[in-house]
């Protein structure tokens, strides 16, 4: 089956073909690294991971991700705490990471930081002069949008348009309002780098430009990010990197996840609703917040609440109930692959909901083989099935005995549990029942079979 990808700029699924044979390149947007990442930044993060997951059984794939470590919002930060630049991204470039890494994310080939490139930006600026697509005004150098004829194809909306609905800047100093800036003066307080045009520091948009050349040539497969960056961000990549590099393509394929909502509100500050990673892992497992992410399609909208994480755990509950018990010789589980119908889904522009039902109907099938060896290539299978999809990542016993503060501990569960046997044994059935109430009102479920008593958490 061929691989194919809804492509923003066509607006439609297209077929995937890699510009060399058997090689991809791929570019994700990655966070500005001034707070702690929330949980709709983790979207992008964990959706991109699943498609390179994807891509890699195919392809040899080079994904780049990069930290945006200068920016207004970290200079902001930096005076509101009064901590230095460096101290403050480099906190949350570690955080980052280590969050995103509790939801399964694996680390991309490349991770370029925008500070450690300002030489590429400063190259491709003066490209972008001396072709007549940028100008210089009052220590600033802005593109001049003019002179990019298919601005907006990326977009589809009018310039009046798209202008009317972003924040632009009226300034002086600029030919239209709608040129955008490359280059920006920087007081004493603020970093800057020297430069032809005096100490500044980089624009935005021209950041990801440059990295991704540098790293990934003037042509890249694949960029993604969020639908929010569609405009202002993408469009703007694409109309410099084009001019940068003669009218080359910037990106042959634009693919962007939908928005994620709170509780059917836009999350925000002010709202008070904004879910920060590094708190929720804190006392949600990774792996239900990552399910979470992926249970509806990745274009999508997807509304986060409460049931939106009890959906996912209770998901993974099934799943981890029907391979807990079965030993799966490691050569076994090396060799086993996912079935075909899952990786088909997810090979049709990343059809989450559609590769989960067959992950479940695998399930299904394993709870109902009888025979040993069949329940091994099975459960051989769901464990393939879950490397793909970055899920099945911890022993099943492990996952049902797994607890917050403020639950009854595995051993504390294992005690109750001889005590309702012993009681059972005796006769004492006041005792026994006394017991599975106890562990009842705790969320524990148990379940008596020939093979003794099995407990899991039932959220």
């Amino acid at each position: 089956m061929t691989l194919h990808l809804h492509d923003t700029r066509q607006g439609r699924k297209i077929p995937f073909e890699p510009m060399h044979d058997g090689k991809v390149t791929m570019y994700l947007c990655g966070p500005t690294v001034y707070n702690y990442a929330h949980i709709g930044n983790a979207r992008p993060a964990v959706v991109f991971d699943l498609l390179a997951r994807v891509l890699r059984r195919r392809y040899e794939l080079t994904f780049a991700r990069n930290f945006t470590d200068v920016d207004d919002k970290i200079n902001a930060a930096s005076i509101e705490t009064g901590k230095p630049i460096d101290e403050i991204t480099a906190k949350y470039m570690t955080a980052y990471n280590e969050d995103m890494g509790a939801l399964g994310v694996l680390p991309p080939d490349i991770e370029p930081r925008a500070t450690r490139h300002i030489d590429d930006m400063i190259v491709m600026i003066e490209a972008l002069i001396e072709k007549g697509h940028a100008y210089e005004a009052d220590g600033h150098v802005l593109f001049d949008v003019d002179s990019y004829k298919d601005y907006g194809s990326l977009s589809k909306r009018d310039l009046r348009e798209m202008i009317a609905g972003s924040r632009v800047e009226v300034a002086p100093y600029k030919k239209a309002a709608h040129d955008f800036v490359l280059w920006k003066p920087s007081t004493p307080e603020l970093p800057g780098w020297e430069s032809p045009w005096g100490v500044g520091r980089p624009g935005w948009h021209i950041e990801c430009s440059a990295m991704a050349a540098k790293h990934l040539g003037d042509t890249i497969d694949i960029h993604a990010g969020g639908q929010d960056l569609v405009f202002p961000h993408h469009e703007n990549e694409l109309a410099q990197s084009c001019c940068a590099h003669d009218g080359a393509d910037f990106a042959r394929y634009w693919v962007h996840n939908g928005f994620l909502s709170m509780d059917h509100e836009k999350m925000s500050k002010s709202l008070g609703n904004v879910v920060l990673v590094h708190d929720l892992v804190k006392t949600v497992p990774g792996e239900v917040v990552r399910l979470a992410l992926l249970s509806a399609h990745y274009r999508q909208p997807l509304d986060w609440s409460g049931d939106t994480l009890k959906s996912a755990k209770r998901m993974l509950d099934r799943l981890y109930g029907a391979v807990r018990g079965i030993d799966v010789p490691e050569d076994v589980r090396a060799a086993a692959e996912p079935p075909e119908a899952l990786v088909a889904a997810l090979e049709d522009d990343i059809n989450t909901p559609k590769a989960m039902a067959e992950f479940f109907a695998l399930a299904k099938d394993l709870n109902k083989a009888s025979d040993g060896g069949e329940k091994i290539r099975l459960a051989a299978s769901m464990f393939a099935s879950g490397d793909l999809m970055g899920l099945l990542q911890s022993d099943p016993e492990e996952w049902f005995a797994g607890h917050v503060e403020g639950e009854l501990s595995a051993e504390d569960i294992e005690s109750l549990i001889e005590k309702r046997n012993a009681a059972r044994k005796d006769k004492d059935f006041a005792t026994a029942d006394a017991v599975r109430d106890q562990l009842a009102a705790a969320n524990i479920k148990i379940e008596d079979g020939a093979g003794g008593t099995t407990w899991r958490r039932d959220d």
